[in-house]
């Protein structure tokens, strides 16, 4: 793609799904490094790339702490390539658990999976339920973790059925596994209980061969469900379940130096019926995570307290800078005789406004009282008022208070003008922005790598 050699230098591959390919490149301009996810599908025009599910669910899930970003959309008319251009992390979590001998430090996977549960929680919030949580999709960077891969979701509210092939097998929930695409986005927690045992046991929890494999391997460990719950899934499939009664050995045999919290998480994100299982927002308030959370408040309220401060120290600078524009600039002892004369004035009282008639009565009199004097009654203004010397003892009665720039128009305790101008009641402060406006093609996410099941 020329228009994206253009901008971006190349440095090599990062990984492949079935429908895209992942490519690590710099910007040629400032030297930053991206992700560049480049789709196998040809479009045919930008329409159909804007219509994509994916895109428009990424534009609904922007702005989250912990859901991948996308900084470009490049769309090549001539060849109909699609490329996006995304945040760069580190790895993905199956890279991260992968090959390793010794247990994750509980305190990082709590923090993993809290910021798991948190953009899962976002996602259904916002009515967008993703369909394929496994490892390869969930990417970290140090310590912050974010959701990718939005390529096989689905809205919450859309009609069901919905497609039967979707998630990875061994991530896939007993409703996707046993009807014909009745299933909601419950389907998502119980794929978030398994990532979160394979973080804590550096294995898969149902690693299934086939989806009857997959079935028999969950019946092992969770036991056979009750008659009512597999009622549910014969009456969507239209067809009969013979599974044999299994008690089922448990996770805590698997888990045996896990906590009693984190064993009680797993039970609930990974419940049979979906009716009954937890969703994102109870698992972010579950007791596991409690210390995490107790952290959130006191930052929030922190970053609270933050902003109020900026937003009075900036509306204090925003007074305190206010200065004359370079064309009415003055020197200074122009400042001070301008000082003293608004002084002078500000003390003698304030002038009264008369009625029409009573000016012109009074025009009328000075008129005549200069002709008795012999002076020449047409060397005066054709205003109301006769032009009359400021003096320090009197005041021109057409200097009205309008007659001053606004610069010098609002009054302090002291009753002197105050050389700063008023806020009114109808100010307010303009607080900054907490995060910076993004464009339509904020937030994307890469591929996953497709180890096993169901790719992209």
């Amino acid at each position: 793609m020329n228009i994206l050699l253009q901008k971006y230098r190349i440095l090599g591959k990062k990984g492949e799904g079935t429908f895209s390919e992942v490519l690590k490149c710099q910007n040629i301009k400032d030297g930053s490094y991206w992700a560049c996810k480049k789709m196998k599908q040809t479009y045919d025009s930008l329409d159909q790339v804007n219509n994509l599910r994916e895109i428009q669910a990424m534009r609904r899930l922007a702005n989250h702490s912990n859901i991948l970003e996308l900084e470009e959309v490049i769309f090549d008319k001539k060849s109909g390539t699609l490329v996006l251009i995304l945040e760069l992390m580190d790895m993905n979590i199956y890279e991260l658990i992968r090959g390793k001998r010794h247990y994750l430090p509980e305190r990082k996977i709590k923090n993993y999976m809290y910021q798991l549960c948190k953009s899962v929680e976002h996602m259904h919030r916002n009515g967008i339920f993703h369909r394929d949580v496994k490892p390869e999709n969930i990417l970290i960077k140090e310590d912050l973790l974010k959701l990718a891969d939005f390529g096989s979701c689905r809205s919450i509210y859309s009609k069901q059925p919905y497609t039967e092939y979707i998630s990875t097998r061994w991530y896939r929930a007993p409703e996707c596994l046993l009807t014909d695409g009745y299933y909601t986005y419950k389907m998502d927690m119980w794929s978030v209980g398994c990532v979160f045992f394979e973080i804590l046991s550096l294995h898969p929890l149902f690693p299934g061969s086939n989806e009857v494999d997959q079935i028999a391997k969950i019946h092992d460990i969770m036991g056979t469900p009750e008659p009512n719950v597999l009622n549910k899934f014969k009456k969507s499939r239209g067809m009969n379940f013979n599974f044999p009664s299994k008690k089922g050995t448990g996770v805590e045999r698997l888990l045996p130096n896990a906590s009693a919290d984190a064993l009680d998480l797993i039970y609930k994100l990974c419940t049979y019926d979906p009716d009954e299982r937890m969703t994102a927002k109870q698992a972010i308030r579950h007791p596991y995570f409690k210390e995490l959370r107790e952290t959130d408040k006191r930052q929030t309220a922190l970053n609270k307290a933050k902003i109020q401060v900026q937003d009075k120290d900036d509306a204090a600078s925003r007074v305190e800078n206010i200065s004359p524009s370079p064309r009415h600039a003055m020197s200074d002892k122009e400042n001070k005789k301008k000082e003293s004369e608004i002084q002078i004035i500000a003390s003698l009282p304030k002038p009264q406004s008369l009625p029409a008639h009573q000016l012109f009565k009074d025009k009328r009199k000075v008129y005549q009282r200069r002709r008795r004097l012999g002076e020449n009654p047409n060397g005066y203004s054709s205003s109301f008022f006769p032009k009359v010397p400021i003096h320090a003892s009197t005041i021109n009665p057409s200097y009205h208070s309008s007659s001053f720039p606004s610069t010098f128009s609002s009054h302090n305790t002291s009753g002197q003008l105050s050389l700063l101008p008023s806020i009114n009641s109808t100010y307010k402060s303009h607080k900054n922005p907490s995060t910076k406006t993004k464009n339509m093609f904020n937030h994307y996410q890469l591929p996953s790598l497709d180890r096993r099941g169901a790719g992209f």
